[in-house]
């Protein structure tokens, strides 16, 4: 797992060279209704065992959750049980994206 600052994402997203990461978004429904960052995919923590599947194991996927302990969990998951060998963190979750990229977002 490699981890990703919010900036580091922002950059990546704004490159149209780099093909676009799965924005995995582990957070509860009630969270993700609060805030989200645009494009995301949403599955939430407790339903990853079930739904692992669903995800393609040679995307680059960048885990998302309110602080990043969450999504760190997640992204030790993939990559240590399902073998998804492009697996990010992003530091500081949510709460640093609204912080050091978009103002705008709500936060909670």
């Amino acid at each position: 797992m490699q981890l990703i600052s919010a900036p580091e994402l922002a950059q990546w997203l704004a490159d149209e060279s780099r093909p676009r990461p799965v924005l995995l978004d582990v957070r509860e429904d009630w969270e993700v209704q609060t805030c989200a960052m645009p494009g995301i995919t949403h599955i939430p923590m407790g339903q990853i065992v079930a739904r692992a599947a669903e995800l393609d194991e040679d995307a680059d996927i960048v885990c998302v959750c309110h602080h990043g302990a969450r999504s760190m969990q997640v992204a030790s998951f993939l990559e240590r049980q399902h073998g998804f060998g492009k697996v990010y963190n992003l530091t500081g979750g949510v709460h640093a994206w609204a912080e050091q990229v978009d103002p705008a977002m709500p936060r909670y």
